[in-house]
């Protein structure tokens, strides 16, 4: 669906005055409550549904009712995914090129700007309850929190990484728009759930409803409970290398890999396991299952928010969507100002991260990782649950999608409209395009091109093509229907593509504002 049509859709939808949701009524015709869920820094195949060992009970449930998409892009970074998650634009149309540092450029503001609108606003004017828990990180300082951009209730993470026993010096946590402090007994993962599930059950009963359940795990800090670590602790003492056979196998018995699929060579930054010592594989193995726990206990908190949506009567006309912000980490902060390094890795003021050899696990078969435009980075796990419209449970779709298609699928399913206008500024026209056919069992026109850039790294997807760029790095082209793993450069054979998608990729950068690592260098100087 072109952006015209999903405007004179959705503009259709309001003036056909569309009936407000009713939570017994099964019936698609009727406007969904819509249900967001994502994950932080978690691999392409991390869920059992995608290939893991990990145990994910309740997403894999999702993924039997539901729909699975395996050619589902981010923008490869936290910030930049959430601002285009929010708005459906390019990030830097929303003001986060980057991260959240203001450098001085409308693209580089560090928060998102006034010519964009959130989700929430854009779903209030059509009669949405929406409530957020969890994880802000695009705009640090108020008026910029999620009350002040269209949600009527928070709690949450309003800065990036923190422990998730308490709160780490520097970092903000909020409750609505009033500063908050973790007491005894608290835990990220558990909190962002209970408020979720608290702000559903406080809903009022004749709205529709939209939550953003935006978790913090599996990002380090490594922190887990025990006695979901102990589930684990054998687990990973094979190593990162057998580990990524064994996930390539099972996401080819999946389904979610063609059987002729491609797996990328081990990252060569990353040892054999066998060549480490005993010592460091002992290490390694503990941070890898503790991960594991993370990534369990995301996923039982996403079985709460699913139940209470149950109870709540409201299931079968509820659209509920998983996805992750960026592929694998690689980052390995082996001691930071927060962390004691004589402190074992799951000790509660530890601040430790698994490092880049499972990350490579974790984005099995693809290359690189979060931070980087390689398949690795940007390729993200979507599943989308919604049993009055999805009726063929199981299903797979290899249609290309992109975070930015979230917002536009919220107001096509709302009956809303997509404002030209918000409190007197004029809003950038949504660059993403509703996925509701695909929902629905049907095709969309879809995107004829998609682009990235994120810390000069930078690539353009069009068609069965793919030019790719680490930062400095010189062009890459790949045949990515045919080899998605990103293993044969074909530069040199097609140079007429690789001109067309260059010029492509300067001309969309001029459009929303990428700026040059120098020229941002030279800002922050």
């Amino acid at each position: 669906m072109k952006r015209r049509e999903f405007l004179g859709m959705a503009a259709m939808g309001v003036a056909g005055g569309l009936a407000s949701c009713s939570r017994q009524d099964g019936s698609a015709a009727r406007r969904p409550n819509i249900v967001v869920i994502m994950a932080d820094d978690m691999g392409y195949s991390d869920l059992g549904c995608y290939g893991s060992e990990i145990s994910t009970p309740q997403i894999d449930g999702m993924a039997r009712r539901g729909l699975r998409f395996t050619n589902f892009y981010n923008t490869s970074r936290c910030c930049p995914t959430r601002a285009a998650l929010l708005t459906g634009l390019y990030q830097h149309q929303a003001g986060i090129g980057a991260m959240i540092q203001d450098l001085g450029f409308p693209s580089y503001e560090g928060k998102l700007n006034t010519s964009c609108v959130t989700i929430a606003e854009a779903l209030k004017p059509a009669g949405y309850h929406c409530v957020m828990s969890g994880k802000w990180h695009v705009g640090e300082n108020r008026p910029h929190w999620p009350l002040d951009r269209g949600f009527e209730k928070y709690f949450g993470l309003i800065s990036g990484a923190n422990s998730y026993w308490k709160l780490n010096e520097g970092r903000q946590m909020a409750l609505g728009n009033e500063p908050y402090t973790p007491g005894d007994g608290f835990f990220m993962t558990d909190a962002i759930a209970g408020n979720a599930v608290k702000f559903l059950d406080e809903s009022p009963r004749d709205k529709p409803f939209f939550l953003y359940a935006a978790f913090t795990a599996p990002h380090w800090p490594l922190h887990a409970r025990k006695e979901t670590i102990d589930k684990y602790r054998e687990r990973y003492k094979g190593g990162w290398d057998n580990l990524r056979v064994e996930r390539f196998a099972k996401m080819k018995e999946l389904g979610v890999l063609p059987a002729n699929a491609e797996m990328s060579p081990r990252d060569p930054e990353v040892p054999a396991w066998d060549s480490m010592s005993a010592a460091d594989r002992e290490d390694r193995a503990l941070r890898m299952a503790i991960y594991a726990a993370m990534v369990e206990e995301l996923d039982t908190s996403v079985g709460k928010i699913l139940s209470q949506v149950r109870n709540m009567g409201a299931e079968d006309n509820t659209l509920v969507l998983f996805l992750a912000d960026n592929g694998g980490c690689h980052e390995d902060w082996k001691t930071r100002k927060e962390d004691d390094p004589s402190l074992p890795h799951d000790h509660p003021d530890s601040f430790r991260a698994y490092g880049r050899g499972w990350s490579n696990a974790s984005n099995v078969p693809f290359r690189l990782h979060k931070h980087w435009a390689h398949e690795g980075g940007i390729s993200s796990p979507l599943i989308a649950q919604w049993p009055a419209a999805i009726k063929d449970g199981g299903r797979i779709s290899g249609e290309l999608a992109h975070v930015m298609d979230i917002l536009p699928t919220c107001v096509d399913l709302a009956g809303g409209e997509y404002p030209r206008t918000h409190n007197g500024h004029t809003i950038t026209p949504a660059e993403g395009l509703s996925l509701r056919p695909t929902l629905e069992g049907g095709l969309r026109a879809g995107h004829e091109v998609l682009f990235w850039e994120h810390m000069g790294n930078k690539a353009v997807r069009k068609g069965p093509w793919k030019l790719v760029s680490v930062e400095q790095g010189e062009w890459e082209l790949y045949n990515i229907d045919k080899d998605r793993a990103e293993l044969h450069n074909l530069r040199d054979a097609e140079p007429a593509k690789l001109a067309e998608l260059i010029a492509d990729y300067e001309s969309w950068a001029k459009k929303v504002g990428v700026k040059t690592m120098d020229e941002r260098r030279a800002a922050r100087a």
